[in-house]
């Protein structure tokens, strides 16, 4: 959708003057991207070439009442700068940054080189290589970070992680759930103390671009200096998750878990990787309980005996944990092929 010059808001044409990317006069047309939930991204159509421009919204747009302080867009742009450095070409760029404003400029990747792999899962494209990049890049960057005192001060974001992470996800599932509580207040608790490397907090398929030299990640407004196991945890879900959405691709989806679960484990030196898989393991039944019942459920499932099979999966696996995820993924194999999907 693109906005006319009326439309456009004032404080986006200022940023880009002050941020110096503006040539004199010039008066850009902005291109309001759809579907944004927690900011409101632009593109702009600059004479010097396309960029991305990205603001923090106060009050997301989901069906329930859910806010989170707008200061993450800082922590964003510093884990896209701190990543790219570790991993370069896995991040855009970012070209101008404003923190009181809450707002920065990056580079645009055009959708036709840089397809989102969500959509490419939607499509039932299941891709193992792929997924193993995702692993080894996010390994990468936990490991390069961790233990990192100057990084961690950084990224001190307990707050802001528990705010739009902890309490939307696992909180209010837990609320969902009173039978539950217990189990999945322990594991907000073990997230919230674990404090071992840099966490993207968001690596969902819809946050990853699938480029011409491997994933790029997106959307780091939850970074925090924290468990890495979230981030595992968080992108490996989805890919249990595609399973009920594409049926035809179950195996391909499930192939790419355990290329994914594989390529990270094998690689992080940030903890002793069967610590992280642990933690994985028990957290990611939370996750997929959340993904149906907290305050963010995935779009792409409304059957309800497809949430049913989400919770009922869920709940045997947070009441019986396990710490392998070659568990986890023949565990919900078996529960697929036992209702026939």
């Amino acid at each position: 959708m693109t906005d006319t010059m009326d439309d456009t808001p004032v404080e986006f044409l200022s940023f880009l003057d002050r941020a110096g990317l503006l040539d004199g006069g010039e008066t850009p047309v902005l291109e309001a991207l759809d579907g944004g939930v927690s900011s409101d991204i632009r593109i702009a159509r600059l004479k010097r070439g396309p960029v991305c421009v990205k603001k923090a919204l106060a009050k997301l747009r989901v069906k329930q009442d859910w806010r989170a302080p707008v200061e993450r867009n800082a922590y964003e742009a510093r884990w896209l700068e701190t990543a790219g450095e570790i991993v370069p070409g896995a991040v855009p760029k970012v070209l101008a940054h404003d923190a009181g404003a809450g707002m920065f400029a990056m580079q645009y990747l055009p959708p036709d080189r840089y397809p989102c792999w969500k959509d490419q899962l939607l499509n039932g494209e299941a891709k193992p290589d792929f997924a193993a990049q995702v692993g080894e890049r996010l390994a990468r960057i936990h490991s390069a970070t961790a233990g990192d005192a100057k990084i961690a001060a950084a990224f001190a974001t307990d707050e802001i992680f528990h705010a739009i992470r902890l309490a939307p996800y696992l909180e209010a599932t837990a609320t969902a759930h009173p039978e539950l509580a217990d189990i999945l207040t322990g594991l907000v608790l073990t997230t919230a103390e674990t404090r071992t490397a840099l966490v993207h907090g968001d690596v969902s398929p819809k946050n990853i671009l699938a480029g011409p030299d491997g994933p790029v990640f997106l959307d780091a407004e939850c970074a925090w200096y924290g468990d890495p196991a979230f981030d595992l945890a968080f992108c490996l879900n989805h890919l249990l998750l595609k399973c009920l959405a594409v049926p035809t691709a179950k195996d391909g989806f499930l192939e790419c878990f355990d290329a994914m679960a594989e390529s990270y484990l094998e690689i992080v030196t940030a903890e002793p990787a069967q610590a992280i898989e642990t933690r994985t393991a028990r957290l990611l039944p939370g996750m997929f309980l959340a993904r149906i019942d907290g305050k963010s459920p995935v779009e792409y499932l409304s059957r309800e005996g497809d949430k049913e099979r989400v919770r009922g999966s869920a709940c045997a696996w947070l009441q019986n944990p396990v710490e392998r995820l070659s568990d986890i993924r023949r565990m919900w194999n078996e529960d697929l092929d036992a209702r026939k999907i």
